[in-house]
């Protein structure tokens, strides 16, 4: 790819529509939640996990030995329904904050801490603030679907299909319940986020300072910030998954949790500091790869829709 090319891949984010970048962001939601879900599905289970089901535990595993592994699939179609709006509202909301932050802070903008050499740059501090804001709009429209698709994904779920889900958890809980666990989503979504999105841009610079189309740097890059982000949220992760879950549970502490500081509270004296890391490994498998998947599929579409170049099916991995 030419001088020319490189410039004008660079400056996508602001030659580039809002519909463009919505289609590429909900096309790279779609992906990262659906290839991974499976893994997904596995973590919400550890998560949910109490002491005395280590045995139905090691009987459903037999089960999924025994039937194949379709019950990990449960749920999918919610997170297919909400991936791609939210998505869209995301990575859309995403790059016009990033283009106006850039555009407002000096290009020389650093924050250092007092007699340190640590630095960072305007464009982690636009990155960062530009990824906070886009999360925030993306979970007030994906968190009703997470509950839906973890309330699925737990291992003795008797509901049949995502609308009877929906259905029936607003008839016996109300509408509270499908964002009873927003605040916990945002106070872990903003971090997660943020560090991604400032990790992603930290790495694709370094790995690719031209700025071109590079398929693998957006690989790399994608899979080390899923991999930091998911590592440093995992405890929030886990107060999130119990709110979101409490109604399907049978334990009474647990179904009257109301916030982020009852539930968490309930982790701390069942299991110890231990228990905010309940999953953690299925956690960052899952991250790592959907991270890498969600960059990469975002990177390609905006490039594809913006681009002028007339050959945009060349394998260039």
């Amino acid at each position: 790819m030419d001088k020319d090319s490189n410039h004008d891949y660079e400056s996508l984010g602001a030659n580039s529509t809002m519909a463009q970048n919505a289609l590429a962001g909900a096309m790279a939601g779609i992906g990262e939640h659906c290839i991974m879900y499976p893994v997904d599905s596995i973590r919400t289970r550890m998560q949910v996990l109490t002491a005395p089901d280590i045995n139905k535990v090691r009987n459903h595993a037999s089960k999924i030995h025994k039937h194949g592994p379709r019950n990990l699939w449960r749920g999918v179609y919610s997170v297919i329904v909400g991936a791609g709006p939210a998505h869209a509202v995301h990575f859309a909301t995403y790059e016009y904050c990033k283009e106006w932050l850039n555009n407002r802070l000096a290009s020389n903008t650093k924050l250092r801490a007092h007699n340190s050499s640590f630095e960072i740059s305007n464009q982690l501090i636009a990155s960062g603030s530009a990824g906070a804001i886009a999360t925030f709009a993306h979970d007030a429209l994906m968190t009703p679907f997470d509950v839906i698709k973890q309330r699925m994904q737990l291992r003795d779920s008797a509901y049949r299909s995502v609308r009877e889900c929906a259905r029936k958890v607003y008839s016996t809980e109300g509408l509270k319940a499908f964002y009873i666990s927003f605040p916990t989503t945002v106070s872990m979504s903003i971090p997660f986020q943020s560090v991604q999105f400032a990790t992603y841009e930290f790495f694709r610079s370094r790995l690719d300072p031209e700025g071109s189309y590079n398929p693998k740097a957006h690989m790399i890059a994608g899979a080390i910030a899923g991999a930091v982000a998911s590592s440093v949220t995992t405890p929030l992760d886990v107060i999130k998954t119990l709110l979101q879950t409490k109604g399907s549970s049978t334990d009474v502490q647990i179904k009257n949790a109301n916030g982020l500081k009852e539930a968490a509270s309930i982790i701390y004296n069942r299991y110890g500091l231990k228990g905010f890391f309940r999953g953690f490994k299925p956690r960052v498998l899952t991250n790592m790869p959907s991270t890498a998947i969600s960059w990469s599929v975002y990177e390609y579409f905006k490039w594809f829709l913006a681009s002028d170049v007339e050959d945009k099916f060349i394998d260039r991995i």
